[in-house]
């Protein structure tokens, strides 16, 4: 592992810690205000320190992790759990549950095709604008 640096950039470091798939998706997520630090939403240029709590914007819910460590260096799932916790409210966790049970039901018939138009407006109009 390499030293812990005490200052990075808060869309590497998401990227990091295997929260978002790549660096600019977690930077798209940053400039659309979907991440947090206390109530003020940050650039990806931001840095990130130990003990901070960093909200999520996640669709219907928000996911609140807790920075333990950094890293510059994307890692394994497994050592993953060494550098946030994640404290994310029962209640959000049940916004999260209850939002793909939902989204199971439109879930379409295997081999049906792509979705109409008509159900991409259902699905839209049941998503919202999130």
């Amino acid at each position: 592992m390499e030293p812990v640096n005490d200052k990075i950039r808060i869309d590497k470091f998401l990227w990091a810690i295997r929260l978002y798939k790549t660096r600019a998706l977690a930077a798209e997520a940053c400039e659309r205000g979907r991440v947090k630090i206390g109530d003020l939403n940050v650039k990806a240029s931001r840095s990130v320190k130990v003990g901070e709590t960093i909200v999520l914007h996640r669709g219907p819910w928000h996911q609140h992790i807790y920075v333990l460590k950094v890293t510059q260096k994307r890692m394994g799932a497994p050592l993953v759990k060494d550098f946030y916790e994640d404290r994310t409210p029962l209640e959000e966790i049940e916004k999260n549950r209850l939002h793909q049970a939902a989204m199971s039901s439109y879930a379409l018939t295997p081999g049906a095709g792509r979705p109409t138009k008509k159900d991409r407006r259902q699905m839209d109009d049941f998503m919202g604008d999130w």
